[in-house]
Parts: structure tokens; sequence; C-alpha cells
């Protein structure tokens, strides 16, 4: 049995053709014989050339011309256009920069239009082949060297920027600007005529105008004093208080509401806030009494959250109303006030447009030409209209018109010019009932412990050099601001027809 198995593996070597015998060992040199015989397959000659069909399509597809795409070439960004057996025919012009062709595989090895018809043309054939050939020669347009492929755009070669310079872009955007807004004038200026110099600036006799030398300042507001002098005239019948609307409360006196405003005055010093607030606090207290029914023990809630709506309203940084909760020495809450404040708010539907009397007494003073002295005791004057209720009844210009009449009597800075009655508004006889009243308050006992006070302090002419007539009537140089006043007031009550000064405003009041 050895002996046969040996002798079976060595026929099975032996014989090649035995497909039942094992495979034959695989050399190199006859695996290549056979990839060699493996690529060339028996075929006669005719079925080798129907057998190429990419040589029919070419020439059949020379007699399309242009009307396919296929063989075009792409045009791909990125790569330099593939190099073709004649492509000395079309010149490196025709491809743009930056932009490079790509072909195919087919296209790579045909060769280019003009090439065919120059070899046609070279090489006449016959037959009916040759003559096809021929007519569509003729009929095609034969590209030139020049002619750029439809498919491919060509780009011309971007200019260098300039370097960027920011003055001559600013440069030329100041006076891009400037040419349009000398349009827009010019149009403005031939649609709208300037009026005559006499209708726009029309001054009385003897009034000068005094808004010319604040046209540089745009702070000033030059251009627009006299018309928003004009608007808060036409405001102040809005905002002005029923005067008797003391005779609908029950548990109120006029004595009460002296002595509230009074405390209120304290407040505001202690605070350091600005005049207009106090001023807004009060009317803000007279506008609501006048609608609303208050009781005794409420009525201090209504002047401490009167006076931080004001503050709010003026001021800067007014300040926190737990401030005015300490005021009142804890009488009310933090969510009483702003609970007050709402209602009180809701009461006037929001309106806090109050022609203050600051305002008038400023525009007064500068046709004083900003008189230091007579325009704080002009305040002083007109704070009394805070505490007297019989000022309740005038506008506030009439009460800063009245205060800067008195304070230049007082000091004796001449008389009632027409430039000073064209910016005050009122004339000395429109003046003279409001200013007796105030020469009335000042000669009668001193009832308002606070008010007097605040202007006995340094900030209010105590220390400054005086008149001669102030310093006649108040030689030590002491409360020169309250006791000046009262003391003119005293000596010159008669004259005005003011004898009896025995009595207080409260008794005079009751």
């Amino acid at each position: 049995m050895p002996a046969v198995g040996r002798a079976t593996r060595q026929r099975g070597v032996l014989n090649e053709n035995d497909e039942n015998g094992a495979p034959a060992r695989m050399t190199r040199a006859k695996a290549a014989a056979l990839e060699v015989e493996a690529t060339k397959p028996l075929q006669s000659k005719k079925s080798a050339v129907n057998a190429n069909p990419a040589a029919t399509r070419t020439t059949k597809r020379s007699a399309l011309g242009d009307v396919t795409n296929a063989g075009k070439s792409e045009v791909v960004e990125g790569k330099k256009p593939a190099a073709t057996k004649n492509a000395g025919l079309v010149s490196k012009a025709s491809y743009p920069v930056g932009v490079k062709k790509t072909t195919t595989r087919a296209n790579a090895a045909r060769p280019a239009v003009a090439t065919k018809e120059a070899a046609s043309k070279a090489r006449p054939g016959s037959g009916v082949g040759a003559a096809n050939t021929a007519n569509t020669t003729q009929k095609r347009k034969v590209l030139s060297s020049t002619a750029v492929k439809p498919d491919v755009v060509t780009e011309e070669e971007p200019a260098r920027k300039k370097p960027f310079n920011p003055d001559a872009e600013n440069q030329i955007r100041s006076q891009s600007k400037l040419t349009k807004v000398d349009e827009v004038a010019e149009k403005v200026v031939d649609d709208v005529k300037p009026e005559p110099a006499d209708e726009k600036d029309h001054y009385p006799p003897g009034v000068s105008n005094l808004d010319s030398e604040d046209m540089d300042d745009p702070l000033m507001a030059a251009e627009y004093a006299t018309e928003i002098f004009e608007y808060l005239r036409d405001l102040e019948p809005k905002s002005v208080p029923n005067p008797e609307y003391m005779e609908h409360q029950d548990d109120l006196e006029w004595k009460t509401r002296g002595i509230l405003v009074d405390w209120l005055i304290e407040v505001h010093t202690r605070f350091h806030l600005l005049p207009e607030t106090l001023f807004l606090a009060v009317n803000i207290i007279d506008r609501f009494l006048s609608a609303k029914v208050v009781q005794l023990d409420r009525l201090q809630l209504v002047g401490i959250t009167a006076m931080f709506i004001a503050s709010k309203y003026e001021e800067v940084l007014s300040p926190h109303v737990q401030n005015f909760v300490h005021v009142a020495d804890d009488g009310f809450t933090e969510a009483e006030i702003l609970s007050a404040e709402r209602f009180i708010l809701g009461t006037l539907e929001y309106d806090l447009s109050y022609p203050n009397p600051m305002n008038f007494l400023r525009r007064i003073s500068k046709a004083d030409n900003y008189d230091i002295q007579s325009r704080t005791i002009g305040k002083y004057l007109m704070e009394i209209s805070l505490l007297d209720h019989r000022f309740m009844a005038y506008r506030p210009s009439h009460v800063a018109a009245a205060a800067m009449f008195l304070a230049r009597m007082i000091l004796d800075r001449g008389e009632w010019d027409p430039t000073l009655a064209y910016y005050a508004g009122y004339t000395e006889e429109e003046i003279e009932p409001v200013f007796e009243l105030m020469v009335d308050y000042l000669a009668r006992p001193v009832i308002h412990e606070a008010f007097y006070k605040k202007y006995a302090s340094k900030k209010f002419l105590k220390g400054k050099n005086p008149s001669p007539i102030a310093r006649t009537l108040s030689p030590s140089n002491k409360d020169l601001a309250s006791l000046l006043t009262r003391q003119w007031a005293k000596k010159n009550a008669p004259i005005f027809g003011i004898t009896d000064t025995s009595l207080s405003l409260d008794e005079i009041s009751s």
C-alpha cells in the first residue's frame, strides 16, 4: 500500500492534463504567460475593428460639430489644464489665470478639432466617408488658435489694490457728505424765503434783544427761548389749583396747610434739594387737595409723598423712600408712602407739567444783568407764595415778576424799565397787587420759623457785600435776607395802605 500511494503521487505530478489529479505547481513564468494570453482574445480582424467603439464614436462625432458637449472639457478651479497632443494650437492666454482645466481619460486620447480638420485636408480620402467629411469640414467654422471654447469663462487678471489710506478715505467721505448737505441746504434756501429783519426780531421801542448774546452757546437754546416761555405761559392756567379748595375740607384749615409747607421747607433744606422740587411739591399738594378730601392725620402723608414725587421728577439723584420715612419720624411705613404715591399720581392723571416760577425768575434776572443780590432776595420773596394761600390765585410768572420787582425796590436798583417789563411779561401796574401781598406778609410777625431760618444762613446773602440801603437797614450784617426784607416792609408798609400789622397771617385767615 505505501508503494501504491507513492506511485499515485508521482503520477499526479507528471500528468499535468489529468483533471482528477492533484493540481500542478504554478511558477511565475507560467503565470505571466497565462496573463499575456488572456489579454489577447482570439478574434477575427473584422470583429476586432467593430469591437472598438471609441474609434467609431470619434468618426461619427466629428460630423456633429458643436451640437453636443461630449467633446468639450470641464473647467475646474485649482487645477492646470491637461496637456494634449497638439497643445501648441491653443495659446496660454486663452486660459484664465488661476482657472484650471481637467479632461477625462477619453478626451485626453482624442485629438483636438483643429487637428482633425488639418489631417483631413492633408490626406483626402475616397469613398462616401471622405465626401461626408469634406462637406462637414466646409460647413463647420474652423477654430483659430486664439478662439476660446464657449464653456471656458475667461477672466482678466485683477488689478493690484492700492494700499489703504485712512486719511484719503475720510476725506472722500467728508467731501461726499458735504456735497449732499450743500445740495439739501440749497433746496431749503430756495423753498423758504428769509423773513425781513423787522418781522423776525420785532421788539418794542427801548427793548434790546438779550438772546442774541447767547446764540453761540448751545446750552442756552437762544433760538427757541421766546417760544419756550410762550408755551410755559400757555400752560400756566392748566396747573393752577382751586384757590378756595379749603371750603370742602372738613378737617383742614389754611393754618394747618401753612404748618405743613413750613415743615416741608425744613425737609427740603436738610436734603439739599433744588428749588424747583419745593415749588412742584407744594403744587402737587394743592392740586390733590383741590380734588380729594383728606383727613387731618393723613395730611403729613400727602405732604411727604408729594415731596418724594417731586424729587424723582426734578432731581438727578433723588433721596430714597426710606429717608422720607425717617424724616417723618417713622409715622408712616414705606408701603404706605408708595401706595400714596400711586394714588396721588392717579388723581393728577400723571400730569406733572408745572411751569415752575424759578424759570421765569431766571428769565427776568437775565434782563437784570444777573444781579446776585436781587435774584437771591427775589427767591426769598417768591417762596412766600408757598406759605401764604392768598397767592394761589396768581400765576407762577406773575409771582416771579412781583418778587423781582420788590427785590429791586428794596435794593434800590432803579425803575421797572421796558426791557424788564418785556421779559417779565407784566407791567408795573399789573405787578402791584401781587407785591403788595408780599409786603403785607413781611410786615406781620413771623409765624413760619423754618422759612425764616432758611434765609438767615450764609448761603443767602449773609457775609456778602450788600447795597448801601442794606447796610443802613441791617448794620450788623446778620440774617440779611430775612431781616432786611422785614425791616424794609415794616418801614414802608403805610405807603402801600397797610396800617394794621399787629395781626399774624393765621389770625387774618381765620
